[in-house]
């Protein structure tokens, strides 16, 4: 899958840089008044929708590459009816794509009822690899968590070479850090809702930030990040972990390398990016991503002004300290990536967080770890662990030790089709979110669903999660390393991967 692996000219309008077709009557629609100005959405029964709202000024022309801007106020009613464009990527995307796309959407509930302090709001970061994806996507569709009592929220973020990329040695001192302007979008969107939520109904006291794969990554990330601590008090971490963060020096390796393959194929000096076409950036992007030895080169940098250190550094220190956090990953999720019968041993391509060497000592061992399983799935499991299974385990771990309220689960449910009885990446947000698409679900698929769905709304709303049908899930500690099962029927296990942890651990140490 892609992902694992014309340049805008606008006028600055003086609506802080917004376009004017997206201004319109205030007599259309329901419409909330914010901080920043005037927003018209749609009612959809007992939920209000505002769609494609500006959270940072549009990231375009001489803003390119830098951290993202306050937006201006603005007079009139502003359009929130429609999705704003994708950030810049590869292929297509049904809203289209732009550098201009620092947007958010809000579902909330609407009508009578509304808790005195607010409904709990549920800030949801897209997956992608850290190069796609969009806040816009139909699967995440926040209706059914407003109806259930929370505002919910997608925001987008810049991707690949525009949010995770220091520009440093191509432009100078000034773009240092720039590797990180990708969370800085994140940090900017939760700074607006603590400002704005309450315009929707949601308490700002009770902000959840959460997200799958890529935007687990960036919750895990987020934990790591003292300044963004007032933003949100819990965390929801999907197939995530906190190690996929680069030290400086492999940050500038990657931009160096990213340099030299610019001036390479365009022929034109580093400096040239600043005013190159955007889709040209994303061509070089996925050229230089498929050259580079390793996987995931672009991606979030330590510096001192956002990561002191390294994230899970400092969720060990305590950056994170108090908030509650709700974590676990899919059983076979890398079936998704390298098929649900792999006949060939891990690449450099398909490791994440370690090195091919380090990873051969390690799939040696799981051959003694369990001598039956089958050579496939254990490719499957070994591969899920390197970059989902353990990376997630130490940020539970972590978190826990800091007294903070943490409950693991893993999803089993397996797929049909070609996934059949895999529970691979990305398959449980159709659970989570009690959204199959155009898929049609079998019963027991809907009674997991129901049950997975209400028990995010539980932790949502600060308790401890439950829903119909599943056992009741303790917190997560060291000593008893509870973890939730979904599956048909759901259970409860202690340490049911102390075994795989040890093996890593005894290898790799922490």
């Amino acid at each position: 899958m892609s992902t694992r692996r014309s340049f805008l000219q606008q006028s600055a309008l003086a609506l802080g840089g917004l376009h004017a077709s997206r201004l319109f009557a205030a007599d259309s629609g329901v419409v909330v008044k914010t901080q920043l100005g005037s927003l018209a959405g749609e009612r959809r029964g007992a939920v209000d929708v505002f769609r494609g709202i500006p959270f940072a000024q549009p990231p375009v022309g001489p803003l390119r590459f830098r951290a993202p801007l306050r937006l201006s106020p603005w007079s009139e009613v502003r359009d929130a009816t429609q999705f704003a464009s994708a950030a810049m990527q590869p292929g297509e995307s049904p809203t289209g794509k732009s550098e201009d796309c620092l947007y958010l959407n809000v579902w909330a509930p609407s009508g009578e009822g509304k808790p005195a302090a607010g409904y709990p709001v549920f800030v949801w970061i897209h997956g992608g690899g850290f190069t796609g994806g969009r806040s816009s996507d139909p699967l995440q569709d926040g209706a059914h968590f407003a109806a259930n009592g929370v505002v919910c929220i997608t925001l987008a973020y810049r991707l690949g070479v525009f949010g995770f990329l220091d520009m440093e040695p191509l432009l100078g001192a000034a773009y240092a850090g720039s590797a990180n302007n990708g969370m800085r979008d994140v940090v900017a969107a939760l700074a607006w809702v603590q400002e704005n939520v309450a315009a929707f109904g949601g308490d700002p006291k009770r902000v959840t930030v959460g997200g799958e794969s890529a935007g687990a990554k960036l919750t895990d990330l987020l934990m790591g990040v003292p300044s963004a601590a007032p933003l949100f008090g819990q965390m929801i971490s999907e197939s995530g972990g906190a190690e996929r963060i680069a030290t400086r020096e492999q940050a500038l390796e990657v931009a160096r390398g990213f340099s030299a393959a610019w001036t390479t194929k365009t022929n034109s000096p580093a400096s040239s990016v600043l005013s190159a076409p955007a889709e040209q950036l994303i061509l070089i992007q996925e050229q230089f991503t498929h050259d580079w030895p390793g996987h995931f080169p672009l991606r979030c940098e330590v510096d001192e002004n956002l990561f002191p250190q390294r994230a899970l550094a400092s969720i060990r220190a305590g950056s994170a300290r108090g908030k509650r956090l709700l974590i676990g990953t899919n059983r076979d999720e890398s079936a998704l990536f390298v098929g649900p019968h792999p006949a060939h041993d891990a690449t450099a391509h398909d490791l994440g967080n370690i090195s091919l060497t380090q990873f051969e000592t390690v799939d040696e061992e799981y051959k003694k770890l369990d001598p039956e399983m089958p050579a496939p799935l254990r490719r499957i499991r070994s591969l899920t662990a390197e970059e989902y299974l353990v990376p997630s385990m130490r940020v539970a771990e972590a978190q826990a030790a800091n007294g903070g309220e943490t409950f693991v689960y893993r999803f089993d449910y397996p797929g049909e089709g070609r996934f059949a009885g895999l529970a691979f990446h990305s398959y449980d947000l159709r659970f989570v979110w009690d959204h199959f698409g155009q898929a049609t679900p079998t019963d027991d698929a809907r009674e997991l669903a129901a049950s997975i769905h209400q028990a995010w709304v539980s932790f949502l709303q600060g308790k401890s999660p439950s829903g119909p049908g599943l056992p009741a899930w303790p917190a997560y500690t060291s000593k008893g390393q509870e973890t939730m099962i979904f599956d048909h029927p759901s259970r409860v296990e202690a340490h049911p991967e102390a075994a795989e942890l040890a093996l890593w651990n005894g290898l790799l140490g922490n």
